[in-house]
């Protein structure tokens, strides 16, 4: 979705009520009146209704996700820290806007939403992944995206009841979960070497 001035004006506009008011038009019409703008507007700006705008305040997340990390220096960096690096700009971004956050998790995991809800969270994993300068599409990114989605979601949840200024207990949580995950790739390195040894043996012996 391109970037497009007068909604993302009333889209964050509308964050300022979202708390109050939830994902609904009657946000974005307040929003419009505040910056004197015809309130009415809210339908043509979203005529998805909440659906669009909350699919719109994702997609701006992870606008925003991209040019952060693009101003960042991660010379240097491996592609676990790069990754890391980008979630943590992610979760700094989105920081004033928490509660608004929590709701739209809980918009997306209603029943009528969940293909939504996959969709938006399938755009978001792959803007990680690109924003941390992993661009191949090859068979490893079908591996990669459900991993980094578990990783980034339990970290999602643990961020929504961290009360930190700095998100520190929710990167530290991070690391964990990323830590985790280079173990077990080793480990399933290890195992493939191995199996792929006893292969070439047997056939040898064949």
């Amino acid at each position: 979705m391109m970037a497009d001035p007068e909604r993302d004006a009333a889209l964050l506009g509308a964050l300022a009520h979202v708390a109050q008011l939830g994902w609904t038009m009657e946000a974005v019409r307040a929003a419009l009146a505040e910056q004197g703008a015809t309130p009415d507007d809210a339908t043509l700006l979203f005529p998805g209704g909440a659906a669009e705008l909350v699919e719109a305040f994702v997609v701006l997340a992870d606008r925003w996700m991209a040019e952060d990390a693009a101003a960042a220096d991660m010379a240097g960096l491996g592609k676990t820290k790069r990754v890391r690096a980008v979630i943590g700009l992610r979760l700094a971004r989105l920081r004033p806007y928490k509660e608004a956050v929590r709701l739209a998790i809980g918009f997306l995991a209603l029943p009528h939403q969940v293909r939504l809800g996959l969709r938006l969270t399938r755009g978001t994993i792959d803007a990680i992944w690109h924003a941390a300068g992993d661009t191949l599409e090859d068979r490893s990114r079908h591996t990669k995206r459900p991993i980094l989605g578990v990783v980034y979601g339990s970290t999602l949840m643990m961020w929504l009841r961290d009360a930190t200024p700095d998100d520190a207990p929710s990167l530290a949580f991070l690391d964990r979960r990323l830590s985790d995950v280079g173990r077990i790739g080793k480990l399933r390195g290890k195992i493939e070497a191995r199996l792929g040894n006893i292969i070439c043996r047997q056939s040898s012996l064949a």
